[in-house]
């Protein structure tokens, strides 16, 4: 099982209403997607959003890591010594991550199917039922209240809010608002996107506390780099707090573990390089008491339903962010994924069970 051709294919997708978070605002989802075919004519879809505040990936140098570094290394190689494959992934170039996660799940679609498994039960199977949140974008706190309401209409009963622009204030009413507004039984969980500085998030989240506003758990309150007042934040609160941007490498993830600097820790594929270093996060987070929740960039149903796969077959990830998708206001993708509101279910076909994608690529129409 060679691997035969790695193809690129450029694809945007208009957003329903623009995503807004401390760091950026999306109106139209720019995605690279991938795929690879075997020599046994399996072929197999990876994708890879440029997001470059988060991940520093832009759609140019996704394409360049990919044509001129990743494809010359993997055509003609044997993907049954997948362990070698996947470790040159991440050892052939620092960083691009997002180049990475696309040909690494890509990959993964590909062995699934030759072994005649969708991907969840290829990596563990632990289930092929998981349950989104829903995000509400940081606008006005009156916007923000109705969005949050809208959301809860449509069934969803997890909210991922984001905050962390403009002053912490303004960020407390946000959530006031929408607390007042959904009732005490919807769960909330807070982004701050790196927005607060750790005196600051300290003194909003315990005031968000004294006001009994039930936050289930705060992500990314601080800067990336700034494990140390990651660590003063988690110690002086008794809410939650989750390790995002913090943590793209096993490596990162160790230091945060190590250190207790969070209590959870956020895995993306668009920042681990994909599912082989992935599944490294979470066990090492499993293996000491820390639980993972998979979350993911803006990105279209390929990527999210790799990033399914895998967080459903671990018993560790127990938190579920894959609601991008649902913000798009039309569909690439045949197949993958299938949601009934805020409950998504595995495709039952081999490997990520996509069937087809649709893209526009030199004003022709790619059916695959």
């Amino acid at each position: 099982m060679k691997i035969n051709t790695i193809e690129t294919f450029r694809a945007a997708v208009p957003l329903k209403k623009p995503f807004k978070t401390a760091l950026r605002t999306v109106e139209t989802a720019e995605t690279i997607v991938v795929k690879v075919t075997c020599d046994n004519g399996i072929a197999g879809w990876g994708e890879a959003p440029p997001t470059v505040v988060i991940t520093g990936d832009s759609l140019s140098s996704i394409e360049s890591a990919i044509h001129h570094v990743l494809k010359p290394m993997l055509v003609n190689k044997s993907l049954l010594n997948y362990e070698d494959i996947f470790q040159g992934i991440q050892s052939a170039l620092i960083g691009n991550s997002s180049a990475k996660a696309a040909v690494d799940m890509a990959l993964y679609d590909c062995l699934a199917q030759q072994c005649k498994l969708p991907l969840y039960q290829f990596l563990g199977g632990h289930k092929n039922e998981v349950e989104t949140d829903y995000t509400v974008s940081v606008n006005g706190p009156e916007e923000m209240g109705e969005d949050a309401v809208s959301y809860v209409q449509q069934g969803f009963n997890v909210l991922k809010v984001k905050v962390g622009k403009d002053d912490i204030l303004t960020d407390i009413e946000r959530i006031r608002e929408i607390r007042t507004r959904v009732g005490s039984k919807i769960k909330i969980r807070l982004d701050a996107n790196q927005g607060w500085k750790s005196k600051d998030a300290i003194h909003a989240i315990r005031k968000m506390e004294a006001l009994d506003l039930n936050i289930e758990l705060v992500e990314q309150p601080v800067k990336a780099w700034d494990i140390e007042g990651l660590k003063q934040v988690t110690d002086a609160v008794d809410t939650p707090i989750m390790a995002d941007e913090s943590v793209f490498s096993p490596k990162q993830a160790f230091e945060v573990i190590k250190t207790r600097s969070a209590d959870l820790i956020n895995i993306k594929l668009m920042k681990s390089g994909g599912i082989y270093q992935a599944q490294i996060i979470n066990q090492l987070a499993e293996v000491c008491g820390m639980e993972c929740m998979v979350g993911s960039m803006i990105e279209t149903k390929i990527g999210i339903t790799a990033a399914a796969h895998f967080a459903a077959s671990k018993k560790n990830i127990t938190r579920f962010d894959f609601d991008a998708p649902l913000m798009m206001a039309k569909e690439i993708v045949e197949g993958g994924i299938h949601y009934s509101g805020r409950k998504i279910t595995l495709p039952s076909e081999h490997g990520l069970g996509i069937r087809n994608v649709s893209l526009i690529v030199n004003k022709q129409e790619l059916t695959s």
